[in-house]
């Protein structure tokens, strides 16, 4: 097949193709310099196999999508399968990863396959582009030295509040940022967990629907905050960073 032939012209790795966070534009978040590597790769393991066709089409209508292999690797996939999924790179092929939004392999299925690869010595290939823990990190005005993701909290309010005291002791006691993320559609109930649980000198920072149309980024103190009126977060991706 000529191009399964033509993507033998970079090397063999497994290469992590970010996505960006929303409808935004590609040429403003995504280098140029994706684009010509991910136009030569015809092996895909995606965590959702439409939206990944729709991600390539957008990047270049020209992509040759029929021609191309795509192996999910979403919650449903089965992981003993994945080492099939590396197996064009033996035979001197790319692979890609792509995920549902921004950088493959954080809080995300890929490090599965990352862990794999890693564990074979294939090389693994990070390319640039948007990652909404970072860009939370430098526009909360929160320590950047250190910090960590936590992922989603306990759903039970109880557990939820426990956990998020935790977090906060951790912050001031070791000053390392904390971060953690909510589906968007409980992000109104976090926040009056957030306002009622930590103390008032805690700072806390809401950063939502980064990169797009919808961006909305805040830090203040919980104090603050309990006086602030918050816009409807209900379907937009955020994420919650507390601090001291």
């Amino acid at each position: 097949m000529d191009n399964m032939q033509s993507s033998a012209s970079i090397e063999a790795a497994l290469y992590l193709i970010p996505v960006t966070l929303g409808d935004t534009p590609h040429d403003t978040v995504l280098p140029s310099a994706n684009a010509a590597i991910v136009g030569r790769i015809r092996h895909f393991v995606v965590e959702e196999v439409r939206t990944a066709r729709r991600f390539l089409r957008r990047m270049d209508r020209t992509f040759p999508i029929d021609d191309s292999m795509f192996f999910e690797m979403g919650k449903h996939a089965d992981i003993s399968r994945f080492a099939d999924y590396l197996a064009p790179i033996a035979e001197g092929y790319p692979v890609g990863v792509i995920s549902e939004a921004g950088c493959p392999a954080v809080a995300d299925p890929g490090a599965d396959i990352v862990s794999l690869a890693q564990r074979r010595n294939i090389r693994v290939v990070p390319l640039v582009g948007p990652s909404s823990t970072i860009l939370a990190v430098m526009a909360s005005g929160l320590g950047g030295q250190s910090f960590a993701f936590n992922g989603y909290l306990p759903v039970q309010e109880a557990d939820r509040s426990k956990r998020l005291k935790q977090l906060e002791t951790r912050a001031w006691n070791e000053g390392q940022t904390q971060l953690f993320i909510e589906t968007p559609y409980r992000n109104r109930k976090m926040f009056d967990t957030l306002c009622a649980a930590l103390r008032p000198d805690t700072r806390m920072c809401i950063a939502a629907g980064i990169t797009t149309s919808d961006e909305w980024i805040r830090t203040h103190t919980i104090r603050e905050w309990r006086r602030v009126s918050l816009p409807d977060l209900s379907k937009i991706p955020a994420i919650f960073l507390i601090g001291r």
